[in-house]
């Protein structure tokens, strides 16, 4: 299962295609943490990464090529796994006490764990020299009581993309900011024969995608980690959540069929979305280059607006739901990792990352890197926030978030209600706890 949810984590960046690219065995990966090369008098830096697409991939073998150059007495052992072959072996890894020097990471629950085992390195006061530009929203997934314990070099968001053709036939001049005119939204599509929202409900992870922005709108972020503190989820707030999605799902706004729709295939969500064949979707920042890779891509018609602030609830329009990547290091890592992971974010490089695969700033120095006019709208969203969270499903405990997506998907199913969904995750939350 993956740790953080149903799917992986680059199904949800658009990257659909990812193997394993090392052909490294369970052996190949047994021994972690850095080494002195007795062939070479050289240190060996372990790096374990889930980069298996270009051309990232390529550049990032390139920048440990360019480290090992400037750095002659250090070997960056790169370790390169597609995204359920590594969570695999980290499993293993952590089992055993024993992890990479350098290894990727999604923050949230699963290093939490992973900290409270004493496995992760306390970056706070280590690279604050030179992280002190970052968006407060990339830091937000790996600090912890104020500490930090990885470095971002990906940041996203979820919000609204959105066809304005399709919006202007159903005579909407604006998109909504409010969840009343959300659903006044949708009722204008319908009646102007137009599929309000393409929902793959058979992948779970993008149903969630509406229970927890509701949620943060209507408890507020302070309620969502005093939910998760608690191990308690069955607050009002969190059942009037429910309901708002019970009430969005009643005016069948979805796709025929969409229970049984998946992501990225030539008839799911994103391929409506680029065929023009829905009005909306709520997806994270990788959702253009799904929609022109699994459709034909609206171009200039497509548009991206925040999610709704609901009516009396306690969360702010400015807070933003979303994820991201990061580096940590093992505890005791040697110097060299630490090292890297400061050359791995020099500004030239970051940009070059920005210009070349698509990734949106973490830091405000290499803004104008980013020209992609839809993920300068996801930047722009992400640099105006005023709170962020996590994934659920990689904010909670990995059962928790598990249980977070089975029962949404069973809310917009009709086969749950708003306070069993609630009871049910708040179970999981307290097993988790004992």
């Amino acid at each position: 299962m993956r740790p953080f949810g149903t799917t992986s984590n680059f199904s949800r960046r658009g990257f659909l295609a990812a193997s394993a690219a090392t052909g490294l065995g369970a052996a190949g990966l047994s021994a972690c943490g850095s080494s002195d090369d007795s062939g070479s008098g050289k240190k060996t830096i372990e790096w374990w990464n889930i980069t298996t697409t270009q051309p990232a991939k390529k550049l990032w073998a390139q920048r440990a090529k360019e480290f090992e150059a400037a750095h002659p007495d250090v070997k960056i052992k790169v370790v390169t796994l597609e995204n359920e072959a590594y969570k695999s072996k980290m499993t293993a890894q952590i089992a055993s006490g024993k992890l990479p020097d350098i290894f990727h990471t999604w923050g949230g629950g699963v290093l939490k764990q992973q900290l409270d085992a004493g496995l992760v390195e306390d970056l706070t006061d280590r690279v604050s020299s030179w992280t002190g530009n970052y968006v407060p929203a990339s830091m937000a997934a790996y600090k912890f009581d104020d500490k930090l314990y990885a470095v971002p070099f990906d940041i996203g968001a979820v919000g609204f993309w959105y066809n304005k053709a399709l919006f202007k036939k159903a005579g909407i001049t604006a998109p909504p900011t409010t969840w009343s005119g959300y659903l006044d939204a949708i009722r204008a599509l319908k009646k102007a024969g137009v599929t309000p929202i393409a929902l793959a409900g058979k992948e779970k992870w993008p149903g969630m995608y509406y229970w927890a922005y509701l949620s943060m709108r209507v408890a507020g972020l302070d309620a969502m980690q005093k939910a998760s503190d608690d191990a308690d989820f069955t607050g009002d707030d969190f059942v009037k959540a429910g309901q708002h999605l019970k009430d969005l799902v009643a005016l069948q706004p979805f796709q025929k069929g969409f229970l049984g729709g998946a992501y990225s295939d030539p008839n799911g969500e994103a391929a409506l979305m680029g065929n023009g064949k829905a009005a909306m979707e709520l997806m994270g920042q990788w959702a253009p280059i799904v929609e022109a890779d699994s459709g034909k891509g609206i171009g200039k018609d497509l548009g991206f607006f925040s999610f709704p602030a609901v009516e009396g609830g306690k969360g702010a329009l400015t807070e933003v739901f979303g994820g991201g990547g990061g580096h940590a290091l093992r505890k005791g890592a040697p110097q060299e990792a630490l090292d890297f992971l400061k050359f791995f974010a020099e500004k030239e490089f970051a940009e070059k990352l920005i210009k070349q695969t698509g990734l949106i700033p973490v830091s405000k120095d290499t803004a104008d890197a980013l020209t992609d006019p839809n993920l300068t709208a996801v930047s722009e969203m992400l640099n105006k926030s005023t709170g962020f969270q996590l994934y659920l499903d990689q904010a909670y405990a990995p059962a928790v978030g598990q249980e977070i997506n089975d029962s949404v998907a069973a809310l917009i199913a009709g086969s749950k209600s708003p306070e069993q969904v609630t009871r049910s995750v708040t179970q999981v939350a307290k097993s988790e706890k004992s």
